[in-house]
């Protein structure tokens, strides 16, 4: 198959190229940014954040591919301008949606596809990021009952593995390991997270080519296992080959703290598990790590190259433990 990815060069898009070459497919990619591409490989250059960009650099290649994987888009405006050019002319597209699109109203776990998401009607800014993926599921599913259109969606968890590029994520707990310093966490670090490594991610991404099954489908993306806040930062640090130093910060005042001590929602607001047995059911995919080999494997690459990347500030830490200690 000819796949065209969006992004592609540097986090989950990276791990997806390079798992639809060694698949056999012909890959390109279409982003701003250089990165390391397999053998073969073909490369686009459009800013996707540039009004008109993408139409402009696909405009002579919309009979150019099987299946898109579009992991760059946030809105609507986003997404139509791709479906108006690849309506009819592709045999799959799959958007990365995300957990972000559910409300957090859960009388029972695990989560699963049809449960309550954000209105998309929701116009309050803090939200924006959770409804434009309910937007762009809206649409996509509209065009798949309209016009056949072969949208896939895809909710995914928290992920985890290499190359993480926001510094609260991975590069937050891994700098603070190095450095000998304790991690605070909202109360007592109750509630359940859930975490999803990238190259599972990719895998499963890649495996709905040729699946007609998957056509006007959503399913959610996470991984197998799950922990407690507090536990998934023990996880972390046995990962990184130290015991993580836990402090436990008063929940009033740790929801007042900024930035936030920890990155995942669930540490404020409760725990959340998906259930990807759908996923399980119709793609037959399984993920292939686990909480502690993918922290692992995320570790690793912050040894090789990732502790370079970053300057941590710890001054808001430093704060916040003299509060508590005074």
């Amino acid at each position: 198959m000819r796949a065209l990815v969006t992004g592609g060069n540097r986090y989950i898009g990276r791990d997806l190229v390079f798992v639809l070459a060694e698949l056999g497919h012909e890959v390109t990619v279409i982003n701003s940014h250089e990165s390391p591409l397999p053998q073969g490989a073909k490369r686009i250059h459009a800013d996707r954040r540039e009004p008109g960009a993408f139409e402009a650099a696909l405009s002579d290649h919309r009979d150019d591919y099987d299946v898109i994987f579009d992991n760059t888009a946030y809105t609507p405006a986003n997404v139509q301008p791709m479906v108006d050019l690849f309506r009819g002319r592709v045999q799959h597209y799959v958007f990365t949606s995300a957990l972000a699109v559910y409300r957090r109203e859960f009388l029972s776990l695990p989560v699963t596809e049809d449960y309550p998401r954000f209105s998309p009607d929701i116009t309050d800014r803090r939200l924006g990021y959770n409804v434009g993926k309910v937007q762009c599921e809206d649409l996509l599913m509209a065009e798949f009952s309209a016009s056949g259109f072969p949208a896939t969606c895809f909710r995914m968890g928290h992920s985890m593995g290499p190359r993480c590029p926001v510094p609260k994520r991975e590069p937050f707990f891994f700098a603070r390991f190095d450095a000998g310093r304790p991690i605070l966490i909202p109360g007592e670090g109750w509630p359940i997270v859930q975490f999803l490594h990238i190259n599972d991610a990719a895998r499963c991404m890649a495996s709905t080519i040729g699946n007609e099954r998957a056509k006007g489908e959503i399913y959610n993306m996470s991984g197998a296992d799950y922990a407690s806040s507090a536990d998934v930062v023990r996880i972390m640090g046995r990962a990184a080959g130290v015991e993580a130093q836990l402090v436990h910060v008063p929940m009033e005042r740790a929801r007042k703290q900024q930035p936030r001590l920890l990155h995942w929602g669930e540490a404020f607001s409760g725990s959340v598990v998906m259930s990807i047995d759908k996923t399980r059911e119709h793609l037959g995919w399984e993920p292939n790590f686990n909480l502690e080999n993918g922290f692992r494997d995320a570790h690793q690459w912050w040894q090789r190259e990732g502790r370079d990347q970053f300057d941590i500030d710890f001054s808001a830490d430093d704060a916040l433990l003299a509060e508590l200690e005074s």
